[in-house]
């Protein structure tokens, strides 16, 4: 069964069903219903799914990217926060794509909290419109929670997207950009406008795409990367020699142990890629 064969969700679809459950959208928890069919198969075609793959998906909320996935996967775990939209999910999959029900399985509970465990067969790809008020700690979280997963497509804020995906000297290049890159390499796949959603968001949404990838270096834990990653953006504008001061006790210390790792001392954060970091966070080891 291809993706164009499965009985996707569109506007009316969408609000008759919302209506049926008694739902309405909240801003609490960030939900923007996708309503258009062609953007559901575009986004399940930039996931590059293999048929093979076991996909996790973060807020399905009525199911629309739910249903692409089921057609292009062999498995699709469904993680949703809002105990009667999860609920609804297996019915709605069982009424519009028949035949692969039996490929679903539905989590109700809070994707910041979930494990590796709970996920049997182990997800390989995440594909998600993720709510954009948690969109940068949920990426983070499944990539340390889940290392099977090996690739992925997320719809977020494009502001968010432009953050995950700067490279070094951009002015928008901080935590998240090199968080990310400590796993995956990833790239932008695309702009989503917002007149798909329900409601109408009042801001572009984009795509990224992304490759896990090993480490930048394995004499090194990631919790230390991190940590001296959210000590030199913690005040951007100051130099490392200045910002790194409390990490490394003192400036004079923070100086010998950037010269130790090959990176000036009047350099700031935003001009370091992921690999410097983690020769600075080696140097203090």
């Amino acid at each position: 069964m291809t993706v164009e064969q499965a009985r996707l969700l569109g506007p009316a679809e969408i609000r008759e069903l919302a209506a049926r459950l008694g739902v309405a959208p909240t801003k609490k928890l960030g939900q923007n219903f996708l309503h258009d069919p062609n953007t559901i198969r575009r986004i399940v075609a930039a996931a590059e799914l293999d048929p093979a793959d076991v996909a996790v998906e973060v807020g399905p909320g009525l199911g629309s990217l739910t249903l692409g996935l089921l057609s292009a996967a062999a498995h699709v775990h469904a993680v949703e926060i809002d105990p009667p939209l999860a609920a609804a999910l297996g019915a709605t999959a069982a009424e519009r794509a028949p035949g692969l029900a039996d490929r679903l399985t539905v989590h109700n509970g809070d994707a910041m909290r979930i494990t590796a465990a709970e996920f049997d067969p182990p997800p390989t790809a995440l594909v998600a419109n993720l709510p954009y008020n948690v969109a940068v700690p949920v990426v983070l979280h499944l990539l340390a929670e889940l290392p099977s997963i090996r690739h992925g497509l997320v719809m977020v804020q494009k502001e968010v997207a432009d953050r995950l995906t700067a490279q070094p000297g951009n002015k928008i290049y901080g935590i998240p950009s090199v968080k990310l890159a400590w796993y995956a390499s990833s790239r932008q796949a695309g702009k989503v406008p917002p007149a798909v959603f329900w409601p109408v968001p009042n801001v572009d949404s984009g795509l990224v795409s992304f490759t896990r990838r090993e480490p930048p270096r394995d004499d090194v834990s990631r919790d230390a990367v991190f940590a001296v990653v959210d000590a030199a953006f913690a005040q951007r504008r100051k130099t490392l020699r200045a910002a790194l001061a409390g990490w490394a006790g003192g400036a004079p210390a923070a100086e010998a142990l950037l010269r130790k790792a090959g990176i000036d001392p009047s350099a700031r954060g935003e001009q370091l890629d992921v690999h410097a970091f983690a020769a600075l966070a080696a140097a203090k080891q």
